[in-house]
């Protein structure tokens, strides 16, 4: 008994301390925030400021605003777009075999491990083709377009678990792809979309190297707009840690909100696959 309880100790310990390392830079960056430029300083980086200071938010957000709308417009519809056209490659993957299915799936898994860098020039020379360079809807594209490999191996391995004798039974009756599709796949897969949506929703939100590439001037999604707010000769850093505050709202709330759904839908689709 009593070494039970020295292990708790020890374990509650260990992980006390590495909270408060993983937190220690949220509040070096909410601390910044609060504080006139004239008390930002290295030297006093550890200490509350004397006086809490809103204004540093209000000019991020005043600076950020139009860009952080850029991110909504691109961040929803990439997200569902990226999510229904995975759902319905994992549908046809996992309960329409064909001759061929593994092999289109494999290559398709390939598009995971393609980086950024390698593709961008050809990339910006298609959307400069087609017209879609320096827009949202080219950013929309593009991340539509990257994130089929992985939304499309989350829904198959989901969809695993749903009884093959459900969707013959639909067959029987009469019931079309697209029926079955709608009817019975979607309602049976709202915490796999919960899990593909958030994840689609935090990389395409925090994605910097196809924005920065893909658009300019007034097309840029927030992180963009964040690396251009610290300026080139003077950095605000109060007003930068407040921008990365309001920048990184979204993706926290949503982590908030569906947190526990986001782990439920991993564990249910973590039996097969």
């Amino acid at each position: 008994m009593a070494k039970n309880t020295v292990f708790k100790v020890l374990k509650y310990t260990f992980l006390i301390m590495m909270a408060f390392l993983f937190l220690t830079p949220v509040y070096v960056i909410i601390v910044t925030s609060l504080k006139p430029l004239d008390e930002v300083s290295l030297a006093e980086m550890w200490t509350l400021p004397s006086t809490i200071d809103f204004t540093s938010y209000t000019q991020a957000f005043t600076e950020l605003a139009p860009n952080f709308m850029n991110s909504i417009y691109l961040v929803i519809p990439a997200t569902l777009i990226s999510a229904l056209l995975g759902a319905m490659n994992g549908y046809v993957l996992s309960k329409w075999r064909f001759k061929g299915s593994e092999i289109i799936f494999t290559v398709m898994l390939f598009g995971m491990f393609i980086p950024y860098q390698s593709i961008l020039i050809p990339l910006i020379q298609f959307l400069r083709t087609i017209g879609l360079y320096n827009s949202i809807t080219g950013l929309i594209f593009t991340h539509v377009v990257y994130g089929l490999p992985i939304t499309t191996l989350m829904f198959r391995n989901f969809y695993a678990n749903i009884p093959d004798s459900m969707i013959e039974s639909a067959k029987i009756d009469g019931a079309s792809f697209l029926s079955i599709f709608r009817r019975i796949i979607i309602p049976l897969s709202i915490s796999g979309f919960v899990v593909v949506a958030i994840w689609q929703f935090t990389n395409i939100w925090n994605e910097f190297l196809f924005a920065v590439t893909i658009t300019n001037s007034g097309s840029q999604p927030v992180m963009v707009a964040l690396q251009n707010l610290s300026g080139s000769q003077i950095v605000q850093w109060n007003v930068q840690m407040a921008g990365a505050l309001i920048a990184a709202m979204p993706t926290l709330l949503v982590y908030i909100i569906l947190g526990k759904y986001f782990v439920r839908g991993l564990l249910a689709g973590s039996v097969k696959g």
